[in-house]
């Protein structure tokens, strides 16, 4: 098994995209409240991926692994197209829903989602870059199994209880998750490339397994917080 797939095995199968919270959402199983919870904790991912994307790149040496990721950015940001900018499709979701943007924008985040997209930012800006793309990599190589978690729950609670429910924002990411992958695999290609070896050297996989667990780690704990939110503090959300 080459290093690619080891990492990618890993992924498919953590906590992350495999757990009680997704299994439920993807069966509608959520109250009114777990609903709306999600909605607008699920927002700070979208409002601050392309600033944590950002921090990667401008802190990236290796042009090749810059390119590919500069290929997410642009995407993220709508290929050019300012209408598909991701963060305002899901603004298209909450207003859909009945959710107030402002709101979303200014309700204090549970504490595992804070925790969630500070680790991200650390990680994704570690002066270590294989730190950095194992991140990356972690993240993108898990959004096709939760998309497929997300999007049969939101159906199902479009069909009972939301009928004006936009659902762009959620299957958009989903067509585009392929070229993701394929953009992580070319920047993972790449590190046995520049160390002339048909693997990367051995400090580099520990590292890059290292951020890829740790990001992984953060959002199992992100989807723990929604699954217990009814009953844990909120702290204050940062601009």
């Amino acid at each position: 098994m080459s290093f690619y797939q080891e990492m990618r095995e890993i992924v498919l199968h953590h906590g992350a995209i495999n757990n009680a919270y997704l299994d439920r959402f993807r069966a509608g199983h959520l109250t009114d409240e777990e609903f709306r919870r999600f909605a607008v904790e699920f927002y700070n991912f979208a409002r601050f991926f392309p600033k944590i994307l950002m921090a990667q790149l401008i802190n990236t040496e290796d042009e090749g692994v810059a390119d590919e990721l500069t290929k997410v950015l642009y995407s993220e940001l709508g290929d050019g197209r300012p209408k598909n900018r991701h963060e305002l499709l899901y603004r298209d979701f909450l207003r859909s829903v009945g959710v107030d943007v402002h709101e979303s924008m200014s309700r204090p985040m549970l504490p595992s989602t804070r925790a969630y997209m500070d680790g991200m930012e650390r990680l994704y800006s570690d002066g270590n870059h294989d730190v950095a793309l194992g991140a990356s990599f972690g993240l993108e190589h898990m959004a096709i199994t939760m998309w497929d978690h997300l999007i049969p729950g939101l159906r199902l609670l479009r069909t009972q209880r939301h009928p004006a429910m936009d659902l762009t924002y959620f299957t958009f990411h989903r067509d585009l998750e392929a070229s993701h992958e394929d953009a992580m695999k070319q920047a993972v290609t790449s590190l046995a490339t520049g160390s002339d070896a048909a693997e990367p050297p051995r400090q580099t996989r520990v590292d890059f397994c290292r951020g890829m667990e740790a990001v992984l780690e953060y959002l199992e704990e992100f989807w723990r917080g929604l699954d217990r939110s009814s009953d844990r503090p909120t702290v204050s959300s940062a601009a």
